[in-house]
């Protein structure tokens, strides 16, 4: 079969439309593969992984796209027909009288609105969010690559007029029991979240309403909102506002580690707040607190289970839910450790989620004797020297594939499986791995079937891995709720059926995997 190239020049088309139009061609028997993509360096190294780089490919800029299509026959027909895809989808946008092409046409249609999600490039981002400020409008700002001094500078208008500018990067935020971006189908209830981490706020809403309570409101700030520059700005005018809020009797505050002149300020903030919070700050050292209403919790499902507890009125032992987990899983433990040869002595994780990527690093940094590298580390001394690439022989590895890197031109792990699907095949065949760590997030806005197209991939990999009489061990865990589109017993139980080790939260599947590795020499 031969490999067939187009490059479209300084032709953009965001994730969803390249993916739609992927996922077409390969509908099409005459098609082995093919991709659509955005010629950044970070993909064209994709396109060399997956044996589809062309020369005509090699030679693409950033702003243009790249058409590969791999196929035996009938190439330029096929070509014609991905540039017709893209251009027909452009065109029905351009036709809906649904869509209108601003903010100010969107107000003068709906003068009751209040709340605007921004989804585009950095410096038109930015255009649109002062716009909608300036309109007395609420915003969510979902997009990345905003500058730092726009975000700056927004956020200080937001805040002196009464506005709640969330992002940038805000993936996530329920509001009013509604969910925007990236959000899952919670219970509405009292808990309220402030959080600075996306799927951080995905994963404790979800283990909250798993566990039997519900979320008043979420408010996503974006993960840069904690620094030293922006001083937590929406993250400190979130926090007064759920302390204020009647409808809500716990607050959740979650975040990497803050800045620590941030950190000092908000632990000052708080003293005794007047109702519970529990404060998560992924991988800090806090110190004693004595205030009786402020909790620390160093997991997110600790976070969930100790605000599910303060709002049930009954206090978390976290010491017994350990310890019945180790009971659950040490014969499978036992059972297929037993079947990794002496070479598989590492473990590989590849996260969708950002958040849930930390802290994972974060349950290891504690349980494992040798560290874990990550395109996202802990620490700089962990970084990776090749996103694209395990620590091969020598450590295990950790890879964010929702980072900038792997999403310029492409759409995110949590639309499309196809990155993930490809750097779990790298790693299962890899001699030295012997545990590989994934977590699926469902909700709206996400792949519509991730369990079931990622577990068909583990099960195809598995038994080629059995041919060879080689065992690897898949693990994940599972955001979300029996409401969302995807549901969660029926995700869990594709994965289950698919050989997969199924946990109840992201901690649970970070610990679990430290016991088949931890010890191996």
């Amino acid at each position: 079969m031969e490999i067939n190239t187009r490059i479209l020049a300084g032709r953009y088309y965001d994730s969803v439309a390249l993916m739609a139009a992927t996922n077409r061609l390969k509908e099409n028997p005459k098609v082995s593969d093919a991709v659509l993509i955005m010629g950044t360096e970070v993909n064209k190294e994709l396109l060399a992984q997956g044996g589809l780089l062309t020369p005509e490919a090699q030679q693409a800029c950033a702003n243009d796209l790249i058409i590969c299509v791999k196929c035996a026959s009938g190439a330029a027909a096929l070509l014609d027909e991905a540039e017709a895809l893209l251009s027909n989808r452009t065109a029905s946008f351009r036709q809906s009288s649904e869509l209108p092409p601003s903010i100010r046409s969107a107000l003068r249609n709906h003068p009751d609105l209040n709340l605007v999600l921004i989804s585009l490039g950095g410096s038109y981002a930015s255009r649109e969010a002062r716009e909608a400020l300036a309109a007395g409008m609420h915003v969510l700002l979902f997009s990345d690559n905003v500058a730092l001094e726009d975000e700056i500078a927004l956020k200080r208008y937001a805040v002196s007029h009464g506005l709640l500018l969330m992002g940038p990067g805000a993936g996530t935020a329920l509001i009013n029991g509604v969910g925007l971006g990236f959000a899952n189908a919670v219970e509405k209830g009292e808990i309220g979240i402030v959080s600075a981490a996306g799927t951080g706020l995905q994963e404790v809403s979800t283990l909250i309403s798993k566990n039997g309570a519900g979320v008043s409101q979420g408010i996503g700030t974006g993960g840069r909102d904690l620094s030293q520059p922006v001083g937590g700005l929406t993250f400190f005018q979130g926090l007064q506002a759920l302390l204020a809020d009647e409808n809500t009797r716990v607050l959740v505050l979650i975040s990497k580690p803050p800045d620590a002149q941030v950190t000092q300020q908000l632990l000052q903030t708080l003293g005794d707040p007047p109702k519970p919070v529990v404060l998560c700050l992924l991988g800090a050292k806090l110190p004693e607190s004595s205030a009786r209403n402020l909790h620390f919790a160093r997991t997110l499902e600790e976070c969930a289970l100790t605000a599910v507890g303060l709002w049930k009125g009954s206090a978390v032992n976290m010491s017994a839910v350990l310890q019945e987990e180790e009971q659950h899983w040490q014969p499978v433990v036992e059972e297929l450790r037993a079947k990794l040869d002496g070479c598989q002595r590492f473990l590989r994780a590849l996260f969708s989620g950002g958040t849930l990527c930390y802290e994972a690093q974060s349950i290891w940094k504690e349980l494992l004797s040798s560290p874990v590298y990550s395109n996202a580390p802990l620490s700089k001394e962990n970084k990776l020297p090749d996103s694209n690439r395990s620590q091969g022989h020598s450590a295990h590895s950790a890879i964010d594939l929702g980072e900038e890197e792997f999403t310029r031109g492409r759409p995110h792990p949590m639309i499309d499986n196809s990155l993930r699907i490809q750097r779990l095949r790298q790693e299962a065949f890899d001699p030295h791995t012997a545990v590989i760590v994934l977590d699926v997030v469902l909700g709206y806005g996400a792949h519509a079937d991730p369990a079931g197209e990622l577990g068909t991939a583990i099960e195809q990999i598995s038994s080629e891995l059995r041919q060879n009489e080689r065992t690897v061990v898949f693990i994940a865990s599972v955001t979300g709720t029996q409401a969302d589109p995807q549901n969660l017993q029926q995700s869990t139980q594709k994965l289950a059926d698919s050989g997969v080790l199924v946990c109840s939260s992201n901690a649970q599947a970070a610990r679990l995997a430290a016991r088949f590795v931890e010890g191996r020499r």
